[in-house]
């Protein structure tokens, strides 16, 4: 069964069309992407997923703690509210997101064109792992990282995670603001 998606222009705006996941990806269609991390209460750890070995991108590597596209008709709230909950059995709502910012993303490889808008939330809570339901197709693992762990991964060429900067670089400016 194929998602679908609101096709955007490259200024990120609606244009009033549809396409499929894979018509969006042939094509390399603009279109709509979630990114949530959850952080401990007291800003000093971050909930990653290490993905799954069989996604074609970034395979086994640790990544943001939910994320993925936005359906036709959903906005980026809602889709990061249904990830995470796929995602992890995780329940969030929107009164407990923070939009912290907007990125674009394009990522090439073999016949996948993924151009994103990607809207980023930040989520406090507090979870046990053991509570945590993984999405095997989606996610293999799950660990909460201290925020200095995970800088100096960032820093040292972004060592066993995905390379999505801009995802990256939003978590990190947040932590410094809000300590």
């Amino acid at each position: 069964m194929s998602e679908f998606f609101d096709v955007l222009n490259s200024n990120g705006e609606y244009t009033n069309k549809i396409a499929s996941r894979e018509e969006c990806h042939e094509k390399g269609l603009w279109h709509k992407a979630v990114v949530v991390f959850i952080l401990s209460e007291d800003n000093k750890k971050v909930l990653l997923q290490q993905r799954s070995a069989n996604k074609k991108l970034w395979p086994n590597l640790w990544d943001l703690t939910a994320g993925g596209h936005v359906l036709a008709g959903e906005f980026g709230y809602q889709a990061g509210i249904r990830e995470t909950k796929e995602e992890l059995g995780i329940e969030i709502n929107k009164e407990s997101m923070e939009f912290i910012g907007v990125t674009t993303s394009e990522n090439i490889k073999n016949n996948i064109i993924n151009r994103h808008f990607n809207e980023h939330y930040i989520v406090h809570k507090n979870i046990e792992l053991k509570d945590i339901v993984l999405q095997k197709e989606e996610v293999q693992d799950i660990k909460w990282f201290d925020i200095e762990t995970l800088i100096n991964k960032i820093n040292n060429n972004y060592e066993d995670l995905t390379s999505k900067t801009g995802c990256w670089n939003y978590l990190i400016k947040y932590i410094e603001i809000n300590g």
